[in-house]
C-alpha cells in the first residue's frame, strides 16, 4: 500500500475553467455568489476568471468586474492571462496571482491562441520574469500534456521539456492537464512520478478532465506518484472551446468525498460546497453529472 498524504490542496477552477464553455452567459452577480460560496466551503486557492478576448470567450467578458469584487486576503485568487494584453489588464487590478498557459501540442496551441507552442513560450518568458520581479505568483498551465484532439498521444518527453522551460523561466507552479480526458492511470502515474522527481521545488498540480470517467482513478494514481495538489471544478463543470470532445473537470465534490473517505484532509465542507453548486446550477446549460451531487440531491444519507 502506498503512503497517503495527510492533506491535499484543492484548486477550484469552476468559476474560470468550469464556466468558460457555458453556452449561455451566466450573470455576473451569480458568478460572484458562486465564488463567495466556494470560499465559504473552505476553498483556499481558486481560478476566478480570465482576461481573454470576449470575442473568443464571451463568458469571461466580465473579468474586471469579477476581480474587483472577489479578492480577499485568505484565498490565492488566480486570474488567467494568456499574453501581454491580458497581463496589462491584471496590472490594473489588485490581483497578485496570474496563470499563463501553453499547449504541449503545437496544433492545439495554434487553434487556441493562433500561435505555435514555441512562439507562445518565447512570448511568455519575459512576461514571467516581469511578473516575478513585481512579486506575482505565477502558475503555468500545461495543456494537452497527455493527448491532443488533433495530434493524438503526446510524447511524455515533450511534456517534460515544456515543463522544464517554464521552471527555468521562474514559475511557482505547474498545472499539468489531461485536457481531453484520455489519460490512463498508468500514464498519469508515469508522468507525475517523473515531474515529482525532477521538479520537487516547484508546486505540482494535476488537472484531469473526466471525459471518460477516469478522473478519480487518475487522481489516485497521481497521489501514488506523490502529488498533493489537484485542480477540480465544483459540479464537474468545464470543457474547452478549442478541444472538441473535452467534458468537464473532475468534480470537486467527488474528489473531496473520495479523499476524506481515505483519511486525507481537504479542509472543504461538502454541505457548503453543495450550496455553491446550487447557486449557479439554475443558470447552466448543462446538467450536473457528479456522482456525489446527484446522490446528495436525492436526500439519501451519505455515510461518513
Amino acid at each position: 500500500m502506498f503512503t497517503l498524504p495527510k492533506k491535499v490542496t484543492i484548486i477550484e477552477v469552476g468559476p474560470r475553467d468550469g464556466l468558460q464553455n457555458e453556452k449561455k452567459f451566466v450573470p455576473t452577480e451569480v458568478k460572484k455568489q458562486f465564488i463567495s460560496k466556494l470560499k465559504r466551503a473552505g476553498i483556499k486557492e481558486m481560478e476566478l476568471t480570465s482576461f481573454v478576448s470576449p470575442k473568443w470567450v464571451p463568458q469571461m467578458g466580465d473579468a474586471a468586474d469579477i476581480v474587483a469584487d472577489c479578492l480577499d486576503d485568505e484565498t490565492r485568487n488566480i486570474v488567467l492571462a494568456p499574453n501581454r494584453k491580458g497581463i496589462n489588464r491584471v496590472y490594473s487590478t489588485n490581483c497578485k496571482a496570474v496563470a499563463v498557459f501553453v499547449g504541449v501540442s503545437n496544433s492545439f496551441n495554434v487553434k487556441n491562441i493562433n500561435k505555435s507552442t514555441l512562439d507562445s513560450l518565447n512570448e511568455l518568458r519575459p512576461l514571467i520574469l516581469e511578473l516575478k520581479e513585481k512579486k506575482y505568483f505565477v502558475r503555468a498551465c500545461i495543456s494537452t500534456a497527455f493527448y491532443c484532439p488533433y495530434e493524438g498521444k503526446i510524447d511524455e518527453t515533450d511534456t517534460l521539456n515544456l515543463c522544464r522551460e517554464f521552471v527555468t523561466a521562474g514559475v511557482d507552479e505547474l498545472s499539468v492537464a489531461d485536457t481531453i480526458g484520455m489519460a490512463a492511470p498508468t500514464e498519469a502515474y508515469s508522468l507525475f512520478s517523473k515531474l515529482k522527481a525532477e521538479f520537487n521545488q516547484t508546486l505540482l498540480t494535476a488537472h484531469f478532465h473526466d471525459t471518460r470517467k477516469l478522473g478519480l482513478a487518475n487522481i489516485l494514481a497521481s497521489l501514488q506518484a506523490g502529488i498533493d495538489r489537484f485542480d477540480t471544478s465544483a459540479g464537474g463543470l468545464g470543457g474547452c472551446p478549442f478541444a472538441p470532445g473535452a467534458s468537464g473537470n473532475t468534480a470537486t465534490e467527488d474528489v473531496v468525498y473520495m479523499l476524506e473517505r481515505m483519511g486525507v484532509a481537504t479542509g472543504i465542507d461538502l454541505n457548503k460546497l453543495m450550496a455553491a453548486i446550487d447557486a449557479v446550477r439554475p443558470h447552466l446549460s448543462r446538467q450536473i453529472e457528479s456522482g456525489f451531487f446527484n446522490l446528495y440531491q436525492t436526500g439519501i444519507p451519505i455515510r461518513e
